[in-house]
């Protein structure tokens, strides 16, 4: 999934984005209402959540003005008020779901895939890859060759997921810098050759014929063996 958090709040917004991140998922921070609604409106999320209480446009008005521009992204309302008028209030504004704090992490992170699963996104993005006797489940975090389970570690998963959505094209080693370490510079080291490999190692292990392939000179391929490059 990919989740923005808008929270005004250093330490609870460091926590969710580490805890979310934990889990595989793809998590943005904005620390205010203004920079919550344009990232918000420019970026394809599957869950917003919200805080209520926030600087510069608070999160009602941010939820109203995201749903007057078309803006249909799920959101979570967290706030420390958790009266029924209150809960009442958040939903007609647009939230779809409203958790009083404090709240454990666990319940969030459960609410947070039960409104992705309903979610149907402008492009229709897919929750479930193929490639091959591979399969990969991005809400249930599921992945199996052959119908048997293996266990990937989040960056893994994440890298799987991000070669999955691409398969049968390159995907460079800028695309994966960006698209699952988070990194907008190259960090001169190794760490998508390591995580390649542990990857191989666990999907491509007793076969004859690799499904994931390194591009000399261009990057990663991910591809049923069944067709020709």
């Amino acid at each position: 999934m990919r989740i923005l958090i808008i929270e005004d709040d250093r330490e609870a917004s460091d926590y969710l984005v580490k805890a979310f991140r934990e889990q595989g998922h793809v998590a943005d921070h904005a620390s205010d209402g203004l920079s919550g609604y344009a990232t918000a409106r420019e970026g394809d999320y599957d869950v917003l959540i919200v805080d209520r209480m926030l600087p510069k446009m608070d999160g009602l008005s941010l939820i109203s003005s995201l749903r007057k521009q078309n803006v249909e992204t799920p959101v979570i309302i967290l706030s420390a008020l958790g009266q029924v008028d209150d809960r009442v209030k958040g939903l007609r504004a647009g939230g779809d779901d409203y958790l009083p704090k404090p709240y454990a992490f666990s319940e969030l992170l459960a609410r947070t895939e039960a409104l992705a699963r309903r979610r149907v996104g402008p492009r229709g993005e897919e929750t479930h890859y193929r490639v091959g006797d591979l399969e990969l489940d991005r809400l249930s975090h599921e992945v199996t060759v052959n119908g048997q389970e293996i266990l990937l570690q989040p960056r893994e998963f994440r890298l799987l997921e991000y070669l999955m959505k691409n398969a049968g094209q390159v995907v460079t080693r800028t695309m994966l810098l960006e698209n699952v370490w988070d990194y907008h510079f190259d960090p001169q080291t190794n760490v998508i050759d390591v995580h390649i490999s542990r990857l191989r190692a666990k999907i491509d292990k007793g076969r004859e014929t690799p499904l994931l392939h390194t591009i000399r000179g261009a990057g990663y391929m991910i591809r049923d063996s069944g067709r020709s490059l």
